[in-house]
């Protein structure tokens, strides 16, 4: 008698959800004790922090976008911005206190578009990095996101005068009917003129970000804007499916769970992998990829899975190892104007507002989560040696199960623990498969606005 093998579970869907962070800002709350700065930051390590600058300014706001930006800004908004987050910083660095050295290994700017600003104001952000935080941008890694609009030669060359070592260019296509799709409006001839201006400051690392997936889009438009990208020999590219989110400006025309378009999302994901991977480029992430002989980014005794963050501005985030906190959150733009509003009014920065508790079960998790959505993996060892225990011990289950689906190299109790070609393919899947139930409860109770 014959016998019938039963058929594999249908994967599921590949495009679930970017994860960037763990948890979610939709899962923090209001903090009703509002936990001073000090008493957060007394007993954690500050040998190796990262500083991240949030800059909530874009000169438009594109059709996929659920970043926390404003279009535009009144005559004075941003002075009244930087006014506030230098009061941030003070009160941040006197949180951090004097009995022991602090040091930040990684510095960032984002947004938002912090090219948005001015030389001049950008010259003061830096200053609020460097006088008031104690950040020596020219003596270690700064990431700085820019827009082709805003890449003129002035700002670029305050930049690259005060040590920004990467300049991430949000570009998304060069073809310009596929950016008027994705609701941003630009030429490729402006496109190619920014990228001229940033290749002339030598700042050592270009990032180019892409999308995939934007309506009309086909594989040889792709690989045409991927071709039109590397003629620049970016350092790195990152590659982005498009997502369309509620209250975005595209929320209203597509399903964001339509299976023909996961299907072409993925089909363009492969391809312009292997597109890279054949051009010299070594994948990082499902998302990132660095060329091969780029310089290198980042320092050897930093590792984001253990080491705090200082988020200042009003989209920012800080972690401490109990603690992930901010202040709240909106996509929708009447909100984060008020938001944005509220932040420039206050005075008082010595107490965290809205966060999410950090407790052993979701520091395991974010350590697993962190490290396999990376294409160098988990080592099992770094693990073990934090939490006591092994991924295999903590979960074994949910492990089994991405084996099951060719995703998984390696068993989470020894060696190094990897997602396939195939797991990196599937990490938005991945990732939120490994959210704990109480996050999942708090991202689906969050009412959006």
């Amino acid at each position: 008698m014959s016998t019938v093998t039963p058929a594999r579970p249908a994967p599921p869907r590949p495009y679930q959800s970017y994860v960037y962070a763990y948890p979610h800002k939709t899962a923090y709350r209001p903090l009703p004790d509002r936990p001073s700065l000090r008493a957060l930051w007394e007993s954690e390590p500050k040998d190796a922090l990262s500083l991240y600058l949030h800059i909530p300014f874009c000169e438009v706001r594109c059709g996929f976008c659920n970043l926390f930006t404003r279009i535009g800004a009144p005559d004075g908004l941003t002075g009244a911005y930087l006014d506030a987050l230098e009061r941030q910083g003070r009160a941040v660095r006197d949180a951090l206190g004097d009995t022991e050295p602090v040091r930040f290994a990684t510095a960032a700017f984002g947004g938002g578009t912090p090219t948005f600003l001015t030389a001049a104001e950008l010259t003061r952000l830096c200053d609020i990095a460097e006088r008031h935080m104690g950040a020596g941008l020219g003596r270690i890694p700064l990431s700085v996101e820019a827009s082709p609009a805003t890449a003129t030669a002035d700002r670029l060359g305050v930049l690259a005068e005060r040590g920004t070592t990467r300049l991430s260019l949000g570009v998304q296509s060069f073809d310009d009917i596929e950016a008027r799709a994705a609701v941003r409006p630009q030429r490729r001839a402006d496109v190619e003129a920014a990228l001229a201006r940033v290749r002339d400051t030598r700042i050592p690392v270009l990032n180019i970000d892409l999308i995939y997936g934007i309506d009309g889009q086909t594989e040889d438009s792709w690989l045409r804007s991927l071709d039109a990208a590397l003629a620049w020999r970016p350092e790195e590219l990152y590659l982005y499916p498009l997502y369309i989110r509620p209250l975005t400006g595209l929320a209203r025309r597509a399903d964001d769970a339509d299976p023909a378009w996961d299907a072409q999302r993925l089909r363009l994901y492969r391809a312009g992998r292997d597109h890279l991977l054949a051009h010299g480029y070594t994948q990082q992430s499902m998302r990132m990829f660095r060329r091969a002989d780029a310089p290198p980014q980042g320092p050897d005794d930093h590792a984001c899975q253990t080491d705090g963050m200082i988020g200042l501005g009003c989209g920012a985030r800080s972690y401490t190892a109990a603690l992930h906190y901010s202040f709240d959150y909106a996509v929708s733009m009447h909100e984060i104007r008020g938001i944005i509003d509220d932040y420039v009014a206050t005075e008082d920065f010595a107490h965290a507002e809205h966060g999410r508790r950090i407790d052993a079960g979701e520091a395991r998790r974010r350590h697993l989560l962190q490290s396999l959505l990376q294409a160098e993996g988990l080592r099992v060892a770094d693990y073990r040696e934090r939490f006591g225990s092994t991924p295999a011990d903590d979960f074994g289950p949910q492990l089994r199960r991405f084996a099951e689906r060719g995703w998984l190299a390696g068993d989470g109790a020894h060696g190094t623990l990897r997602l396939t070609a195939e797991g990196l393919a599937y990490s938005d899947a991945v990732g939120p498969e490994l959210f704990s139930p109480a996050v999942r409860a708090a991202m689906a109770a969050y009412a959006r606005k």
